[in-house]
């Protein structure tokens, strides 16, 4: 018999209703330099072709390294930073990945002075404009976009409620409804990142099947 809708969310959120951004230990309510740009960095991993769990031992080993601002990450060397991720699993595009991450890290610095706030006013906080100024930044296009605005939107929230094709497929697939706005009526709006984050974690853990009963 297939569970509920209510104990569906509810399985959801206590299985995997962990954030990446807390699981990273990004307070990224706070809307704040360091925080929106370790979320960049960790959005640019994750877009990459790997697996979701390499790519996020390279985010925390990153900030581990202290490269938790766009100064700290352009002050280090191409070889630093290839060597943190070559060390947590990021091997196959370490040489890319840290190339894209240093010319980032200078475009935020020379156009926001560092602060994506900047770009959020720079784009008068519309989200197709926000999009468009994210993606001038090396190795993310709209997927990485999508995964920056999913746990994003609790500090600028002129994105919600927001969730990807990823965390859409599975609502559907746990007749949760087809898009966001159907989601948002699910759960509070404090909880809402959850719901999106916890999506794509069941359907990352191939829990889904079990989910839905």
């Amino acid at each position: 018999m297939a569970a509920s809708k209510s104990a569906r969310i509810k399985m959801l959120l206590e299985r995997h209703g962990t954030t990446y951004c807390d699981a990273l230990g990004i307070p990224i309510a706070k809307n704040t330099p360091s925080p929106l740009f370790r979320w960049l960095t960790a959005s640019i991993l994750f877009s990459a072709r790997i697996s979701a769990d390499n790519a996020f031992r390279a985010a925390k080993a990153l900030a581990d390294a202290g490269y938790t601002t766009p100064d700290k990450m352009a002050a280090a060397s191409w070889q630093d930073r290839v060597d943190v991720l070559t060390s947590h699993g990021y091997a196959r595009y370490d040489e890319s990945t840290s190339r894209m991450l240093g010319e980032t890290s200078e475009l935020l610095l020379d156009k926001y002075r560092g602060d994506l706030r900047k770009l959020r006013d720079a784009a008068d906080e519309e989200p197709a404009q926000e999009r468009k100024l994210l993606k001038e930044f090396k190795g993310l296009g709209d997927v990485g976009v999508d995964i920056f605005f999913r746990e994003v939107q609790p500090a600028w929230d002129e994105l919600f409620p927001f969730a990807d094709k990823k965390a859409l497929a599975a609502a559907k697939k746990l007749d949760l409804g087809e898009d966001a706005e159907e989601l948002a009526k699910l759960v509070s709006h404090k909880d809402f990142p959850r719901l999106v984050a916890a999506l794509v974690r069941a359907d990352l853990a191939h829990d889904l099947s079990d989910i839905a009963g």
